[in-house]
C-alpha cells in the first residue's frame, strides 16, 4: 500500500511538473512568439517593409533592400538589417509582423505579409544629404499624432556592401547616444523656473559678460545687461541661467530633468532609447551654474529632447512617438501644463523672431532653442530643437552634429532645408 501511495505521489510530481513547463512555455510563446518567427530557420519571412508612401525599403522573403542606393543609405538605420547588428531596426522589431505570426495560427499564412512605417523615405534621403557626410542626427515628429516622419543618423552604409562600414555607422545617434546638450538644456531649467520661482516675471537678469559664482569665474558668450527671462533665453545668457541655477538648487533641477524624461529611456515600438544623466552640485557650485546651461556632466539623448519640443508645441502633452504603422499613436504623457508649455511656445518663437532671424527659415513659423555645446576639445555639438507652429505642419524637430560648430549656422541650417522638404511633401 505504500508503494502504490509513493508511486502515485511520484506521478503527481510528473504531472506537476508538466503543467508547470507547459505554462512556462505558454507564457514564453506570449511574450516571446514573434522573436522565434524570426528564427524559424526555414526562410518562412516573407514580408515587405515599406515607408509611410508605399516606398519598398526592405524584401524579407529575397533578404533585400531598396533598389535605390540613397534610399538604402539614408534609412538604414529605421529599416536595419537581416541579422540585428541594428537593434533600432524595422527587420527586427517586425520580424512578427513579416512573417505573418500571430498567437494562434503562428507563421503558417503562405501570403505576403507587408508592414509600414511612419517615416517618409524621400525626406529621410533629403536629411541624410544635409548632414553631408557629418556625424550627426535629423528627426522629425508630428507632435499632434506621434508619427515619426524622419529619422536619420550619420554615418551610415549600405546593407548590399557590408564590407565597406565606415565606423560608427551600425550606432543610432537618434535614439542610442546622448551628448552634451549645452544651451538646448535651458529648456529644461527654463521649465523649472517658470513653474517654481513665483515672480519670474518681475526679475530681471543681470549680464555683464561674466558672473562670479563663489570664487569661480563664469563666462558668457556676450554682454547683455538687464534682461528679462525671456530676453535671457533669446540670448541664450550663461549668466541669467546661472542665478536661475543657484536660486533652484541642484534638487529641483534634476526632479525637472527626470520630469521632462531627460535622465529616463523610453520605448519606441519596443526600441529603447538612451538615458541621459545628470550630476547634483551643491549651491555656490559653479557645476551646479554649468549643469543649468547644459554643460558640466550633463548628457541628453536626442530623441528625448524631440519628445521635449513635442510637448511643448501640444501644450504640455506628450504623444508618444511611434514609427510603426499608420495614424495617431495611442499613448501620451503629460510632461508640463498647458500654461507652462505655453509660455515656453512664445518664448522660443521671441528666439527666432528676434535673435535668430525669421528670414532664416523662409514661410515657416519657427519656434525653437539652439545649443553650441563645448565638448572640451575646442570643438562644440551643434544643436537645434523645436517645432513649427503650424496647424497643417504640426512638427517637431532635433537636429544634432557632433563636433559640428554653431547651432544656428550649422543645425539651423539643416533644421531648415529638411523643414522645407516636410512642408512641401
Amino acid at each position: 500500500m505504500k508503494k502504490v501511495k509513493n508511486r502515485g505521489a511520484f506521478v503527481l510530481l510528473i504531472a506537476l511538473f508538466c503543467a508547470l513547463g507547459l505554462a512556462l512555455y505558454c507564457a514564453r510563446y506570449v511574450l516571446h512568439g514573434r522573436e522565434w518567427a524570426s528564427f524559424s530557420g526555414g526562410g518562412t519571412t516573407m514580408g515587405l517593409l515599406y515607408d509611410r508612401n508605399d516606398i519598398l525599403l526592405a524584401d524579407a522573403g529575397a533578404k533585400t533592400y531598396s533598389d535605390d542606393y540613397t534610399t538604402r543609405v539614408a534609412n538604414f538605420h529605421v529599416t536595419g538589417d537581416y541579422i540585428g547588428n541594428v537593434g533600432t531596426g524595422a527587420l527586427t522589431r517586425l520580424t512578427g509582423e513579416l512573417a505573418g505570426f500571430d498567437l494562434i495560427n503562428g507563421t503558417y499564412h503562405p501570403q505576403v505579409h507587408k508592414a509600414h512605417l511612419t517615416v517618409d523615405a524621400n525626406l529621410n534621403n533629403e536629411a541624410y544629404a544635409a548632414l553631408a557626410g557629418r556625424k550627426g542626427s535629423v528627426q522629425i515628429v508630428n507632435y499632434k499624432t506621434g508619427e515619426l516622419l524622419c529619422m536619420v543618423s550619420s554615418p551610415s552604409m549600405d546593407p548590399n556592401t557590408p564590407d565597406n562600414i565606415p565606423d560608427g555607422a551600425y550606432l543610432n545617434r537618434a535614439i542610442s547616444a546622448a551628448y552634451v546638450p549645452g544651451s538646448v538644456f535651458k529648456l529644461v531649467t527654463l521649465a523649472a523656473a517658470l513653474e517654481t520661482i513665483d515672480d519670474i516675471y518681475d526679475r530681471t537678469f543681470y549680464c555683464g559678460g561674466s558672473v562670479m559664482v563663489g570664487a569661480d569665474q563664469l563666462n558668457c558668450t556676450g554682454v547683455h545687461g538687464n534682461q528679462t527671462i525671456e530676453q535671457a533665453l533669446a540670448n541664450s545668457c550663461n549668466c541669467a541661467f546661472s542665478e536661475l541655477a543657484q536660486t533652484l538648487g541642484s534638487d529641483v533641477l534634476l526632479a525637472y530633468a527626470k520630469k521632462l524624461g531627460i535622465t529616463e529611456s523610453h520605448a519606441i515600438d519596443g526600441i529603447y532609447t538612451t538615458a541621459g544623466s545628470i550630476d547634483p552640485y551643491e549651491k555656490g557650485n559653479i557645476n551646479l551654474s554649468w549643469s543649468a546651461i547644459g554643460q558640466s556632466t550633463d548628457l541628453v539623448c536626442p530623441n528625448t529632447m524631440l519628445r521635449l519640443v513635442s510637448a511643448i508645441g501640444n501644450g504640455g502633452t506628450l504623444v508618444e512617438p511611434t514609427m510603426v504603422g499608420h495614424g495617431r499613436s495611442q499613448k501620451t504623457t503629460k510632461l508640463l501644463d498647458a500654461d507652462t508649455a505655453e509660455k515656453m511656445a512664445s518664448m522660443m518663437n521671441y528666439n527666432v523672431q528676434y535673435a535668430y532671424g525669421a528670414g532664416s527659415f523662409p514661410g515657416l513659423n519657427v519656434c525653437a532653442k539652439t545649443g553650441t555645446a563645448e565638448v572640451g576639445d575646442g570643438t562644440d555639438h551643434a544643436w537645434f530643437v523645436g517645432f513649427l507652429d503650424d496647424e497643417a505642419h504640426p512638427y517637431a524637430f532635433v537636429v544634432q552634429v557632433e563636433r559640428g560648430g554653431g547651432g544656428l549656422s550649422v543645425a539651423g541650417a539643416i533644421a531648415n532645408r529638411v523643414l522645407q522638404k516636410a512642408v512641401a511633401n
